[in-house]
């Protein structure tokens, strides 16, 4: 089994590259789409971890820069130096604002966890809203919704701090994994945390990192330049509204037997006791957090996002909530900068060699005449629906978010902008659909409480529920805004 998925990418690759190019494609173009796909084959069996799968297949394509990348003029040309060329499209990736600003959030993400910062306000809102199972339902949610503008990994969002706090609830109330049991609370309150989860993932740029990589992805393919307070203003009306009703929802299609009760908020607090009193650490990364997010919102004409994030990672530094040797020990923020550097420079190859402009006009000779704001719907439908095919965030963006911005520049009329800001909110949404379809799902639906049967149709429902309050109140806000 490993076997294959080592040779799968390598086979598809082949393949695909000798196959002639169709007309209209130089074949470099075409070549260089061959090791395109053979990365996002190899991120969705990863035969290795993905950080390593990108950076070998932007090495590769810099090895063969002369059958891949560049064009016969561009070899051509006496003042071309392809080596020098190659090598700078290998590590433009890292020269990516967007990819910094996944670090420091991933940094942020550390302060919550050192400090404790985060497992305190999840506690606090556990202790004063825990009586009845409806209200502990919209304290997750709260919890969620507070950390996530600082969380850019859900899963280490949720299976960091909010999960090992639930977890110690269901017990208390005699509901046990794996048994009938668990409809006394505990499959309530796991599925209130995926499915809130999945939409505050949407509702902030910096609170999952495919979003941020989507934004890369989108400034390489069409130019467009998404800032933290344009993301929100898209996304916050159908967020908003849907954190509002979510936990109402689990209630009613997940109902927890319990009802009301006063252990889960006697352990709070005792676990709140046992922490102590508001610490300097928290009380200065309170500080920095708040400092950033205004920042993001408010003065993003003078400072980039990327450098807010590492403002804040030298104010922790110097202020001591976190060490050197913290940063360097953090390995999924490390594993995440090389794995989004090289996805970048592996997208912005596309349009570089001229695949994605080819595909836009053959896409757009085919469905000439749609209605643009149809069309719009029909990709945001195609893009949605075949998460089902991903067990992974990433590789879903890597694989078909330059594809379907493609389709959609061949098509006469469509708003490029207001698409982009339909299509690319959407990634934390679709990531309810399936055990399998973001982060946090692992680890929600590992824990016992939520059964297969019952996430395929919780799922559903909420998938459903999510496209369709994003197509029907989201798409006429954008068309208002733009």
């Amino acid at each position: 089994m490993k076997l294959t998925k080592a040779i799968a990418p390598v086979a598809v690759a082949i393949i695909i590259a000798l196959i002639p190019s169709p007309q209209g494609l130089d074949a470099y173009a075409w070549h260089y789409f061959a090791i395109f796909i053979g990365c996002v084959v190899g991120l969705i069996l990863e035969p290795l971890p993905g950080a390593v799968v990108g950076l070998i297949a932007v090495v590769l394509a810099g090895l063969l820069n002369h059958w891949a990348l560049f064009s016969p003029e561009q070899l051509a040309s006496p003042k071309f130096h392809s080596a020098k060329a190659a090598f700078s499209w290998v590590v433009s990736g890292f020269t990516n604002g967007t990819v910094w600003l996944i670090f420091g959030a991933f940094m942020f993400a550390l302060g919550y966890e050192k400090t404790g910062l985060g497992r305190r306000i999840a506690l606090w809102l556990v202790k004063t809203m825990g009586k009845k199972s409806l209200t502990l339902g919209y304290a997750i949610m709260i919890a969620d919704t507070i950390l996530a503008p600082f969380t850019p990994s859900n899963t280490a969002r949720s299976g960091g701090t909010i999960y090992p706090i639930i977890r110690n609830l269901p017990p208390l109330y005699d509901s046990s994994p794996d048994d009938e049991s668990r409809k006394r609370i505990g499959t309530y309150l796991m599925w209130t945390a995926i499915a809130t989860t999945c939409v505050t993932s949407s509702m902030f740029l910096t609170a999952l990192a495919p979003n941020l990589l989507a934004v890369a992805l989108t400034e390489s393919s069409t130019g467009i330049l998404i800032s933290w307070g344009d993301w929100f203003l898209a996304a916050a009306p159908v967020c908003i509204l849907l954190l509002l009703i979510v936990p109402l929802l689990c209630y009613w299609l997940a109902p927890p037997e319990v009802k009301s009760g006063s252990a889960v908020c006697e352990w709070a607090a005792k676990e709140l006791t046992s922490m102590g009193s508001l610490s300097r650490n928290e009380l200065l990364l309170l500080v920095f957090v708040v400092m950033a997010l205004l920042l993001w919102i408010f003065a993003g004409q003078y400072i980039a996002g990327a450098l807010v994030g590492l403002l804040v990672i030298s104010l922790m530094l110097i202020c001591k909530i976190v060490t050197w040797d913290d940063i360097l020990a953090n390995k999924a923020a490390w594993n995440t900068l090389v794995w989004f550097a090289t996805l970048v420079a592996l997208a912005s190859g596309l349009s570089k060699v001229g695949f994605v402009h080819w595909f836009g006009q053959l896409v757009g000779s085919h469905i000439n005449g749609l209605n643009p704001v149809l069309a719009m719907v029909i990709l945001a439908l195609i893009f949605f629906v075949l998460h089902y095919l991903f067990a992974s965030v990433t590789a879903h963006t890597t694989a078909l978010l330059p594809v379907i911005l493609a389709a959609a520049s061949g098509i006469p009329g469509i708003d490029m902008q207001m698409f982009v800001f339909l299509l690319v909110p959407m990634l934390g949404l679709m990531g309810i659909i399936t055990p399998y379809g973001t982060g946090p799902s692992p680890v929600y639906y590992g824990s016992g409480f939520i059964p297969g049967a019952t996430w395929w149709r919780l799922g559903a429902i909420f998938g459903t529920l999510y496209l369709v309050v994003w197509l029907v109140i989201g798409l006429p806000w954008l068309m208002m805004i733009f």
